[in-house]
């Protein structure tokens, strides 16, 4: 094992914390620990090791399409940490379904583990107190702390904070934005419909979309390859795994008219967001452009191109009817289009290509995903109470090589080198390439039947413990048709500014959660019913928007300005 004080970089990192800009920093410094001198101290990317055996307490999000078997402990992921730091990790696996109502169960009775990764919001914990303030322990973190340093993310943090200065997650960061999630078309059905894809995508719009997609259908139909009653896209990430909110397309679609919608309404307090030529905050989920967004949403399914299952069936279904040949767009992200295209080949051969494309735009050519953050990691109170501020800052030291360094970031992603994956010289750069004789869903590298996936074998690449990271290591697995859907974004679209951050008090978010819960139901439920057409936006908008007054959306609204401006 490699040791070191490394007092200068405790010292570097209490000062980075103490000096960052931002309002609040001057409580959060008065309350934050004392730095501590322990033996177990280590420096950026040098190995953790504990000189005895530890177990410390993790949750899991089990996926069902890579489920955790016992091989992930006994010989790959778990065991290759365990060897590395000499800590157990004792895992407390629930099904991704249900993750997010099963940590806040086990956190609200006091049952949590010490670790919590895989957390998009921390908010609705804060208040409890069964969560740990883990801005007080970054100055024991000096991966994360030179993360932090060498690619300005304070400002980012600072839009995390809560009222009383400090942050409660440790959060995924990236030296820059990237956009994940779009979509993918049977290219050969759209050119032989007339339809040269690659034009399109340039400048195109959902509208757009939707009148391209009304003569692919009668082209398919003409061919005999589909009926006039059929859909020709059923989607995934929106049903089961959608949260019953729409998931992954309505967040795409809402958010190219400036909407919070699907995914992104989660913890937004009933789809709130910022005006920035007004400087105050609004709901947008009662605006014109939301009005916009569900209309044009609801055009696909009225048209009959959109399967109003997508809002309630399993995403095996959607990948099946893509793979059947039976629709010919759907939803797709960087980890999934390999397993995508092989899947279309698996069945129907190699004549259909598929093509990834930049999802279109509405009123904004902004892409969805604007924070260089992303889901991360709390820390249970549970944890410090049982360890003792020792045996804390020991896990938390623990925790910062896990999520923090390079040498974990390649393990848990890539396996070990040498083991799965090798450097290769490739037109004269240096990257990483998995060994013969091994593919990875979660990589988006393909290979054969016989071929061992690495990810259902051994749990690598999975999305619990590794996000994040520079941009040269969240990309070294970019296929180059990844690098190429990313040049094309830098091509046809635009980043959003992030919006700024009102930070409540816990009295104040307690107020504003009781609000928003009913709310945000209120609304999806509303979204749902307008897009697949059992409520008509025109005749029903005046009865939807006195619904969400009188679930206090104005209130709301009133109440983020007031925190904001007392900030």
């Amino acid at each position: 094992m490699k040791r070191s004080l490394g007092i200068s970089l405790l010292v570097a990192g209490a000062l980075l914390l103490a000096s960052c800009g931002g309002k609040g920093n001057d409580k959060k410094a008065e309350t934050a620990a004392e730095p501590v001198a322990l033996d177990y101290q280590f420096g950026v990317n040098q190995a953790f090791h504990s000189d005895t055996p530890v177990t410390y307490s993790i949750s899991f999000s089990d996926a069902s399409w890579y489920p955790m078997v016992d091989t992930w402990k006994t010989e790959g992921v778990f065991k290759k940490i365990k060897d590395l730091t000499n800590v157990d990790l004792d895992i407390t696996s629930y099904d991704s379904g249900d993750y997010n109502q099963k940590i806040n169960l086990a956190i609200n009775s006091g049952s949590a583990t010490y670790i919590i990764p895989k957390v998009y919001s921390e908010d609705q914990y804060v208040a409890g107190g069964g969560v740990v303030a883990v801005s007080d322990y970054t100055q024991y973190m000096p991966n994360f702390t030179a993360f932090v340093e060498k690619y300005n993310m304070q400002p980012d943090l600072d839009t995390i904070k809560q009222s009383d200065g400090k942050f409660y997650r440790l959060p995924g960061m990236h030296q820059a934005a990237l956009q994940d999630y779009t979509i993918m078309v049977r290219d050969d059905i759209f050119t032989a419909a007339g339809f040269d894809v690659r034009e399109l995508e340039k400048d195109w719009t959902w509208e757009k979309l939707h009148d391209v997609l009304v003569e692919v259908k009668k082209y398919m139909v003409s061919q005999g390859l589909c009926k006039q009653s059929d859909y020709i896209w059923s989607d995934l990430w929106c049903g089961e795994s959608g949260k019953g909110q729409g998931g992954n397309l309505l967040k795409l679609m809402g958010s190219s008219y400036k909407v919070l919608s699907g995914w992104a309404i989660e913890g937004s307090n009933g789809g709130i967001k910022w005006d920035a030529s007004k400087k105050e905050f609004y709901s947008s989920s009662i605006s014109d452009d939301f009005k916009k967004f569900i209309t044009v949403a609801n055009s696909f399914v009225k048209d009959g191109i959109l399967d109003p299952e997508t809002f309630t069936q399993s995403d095996e279904v959607a990948h099946n009817k893509f793979y059947n040949g039976k629709t010919v767009i759907m939803s797709t992200n960087r980890s999934q289009l390999a397993n995508d295209i092989i899947g279309v080949q698996k069945i129907l051969g190699d004549g259909p290509k598929c093509y990834v494309t930049a999802y279109p735009s509405g009123t904004t050519k902004d892409l969805a995903e604007t924070s260089r953050l992303e889901c991360g990691v709390m820390i249970s109170q549970k944890a410090r109470e049982e360890l003792g501020e020792e045996g804390f800052i020991k896990m938390m030291r623990f925790v910062d090589w896990l999520f923090y360094s390079s040498d974990a970031y390649s393990l848990i992603k890539w396996g070990p080198e040498g083991e799965t994956w090798q450097w290769a010289d490739v037109g004269g750069k240096k990257v990483k390439q998995l060994l013969p004789g091994y593919k990875c869903g979660g990589l988006g590298i393909s290979g054969g039947d016989d071929d061992v996936d690495i990810r259902l074998q051994w749990g690598y690449a999975g999305g619990n413990y590794y996000y994040g990271h520079s941009t040269a290591e969240s990309t070294d697995n970019f296929t180059p048709d990844v690098q190429d859907l990313y040049a094309r974004y830098g091509k046809y679209k635009t980043v959003a500014t992030v919006d700024p951050v009102a930070k409540p008090s816990e009295d104040e978010r307690e107020q504003l959660n009781l609000w928003a819960t009913p709310l945000i139901d209120n609304i999806n439920t509303w979204t749902l019913n307008f897009v697949t057409g059992k409520k008509d936006v025109n005749k029903d908008w005046d009865e939807y928007v006195a619904s969400c007054k009188n679930l206090n959306i104005d209130s709301i609204v009133e109440m983020t300005n007031k925190i904001y401006k007392a900030q």
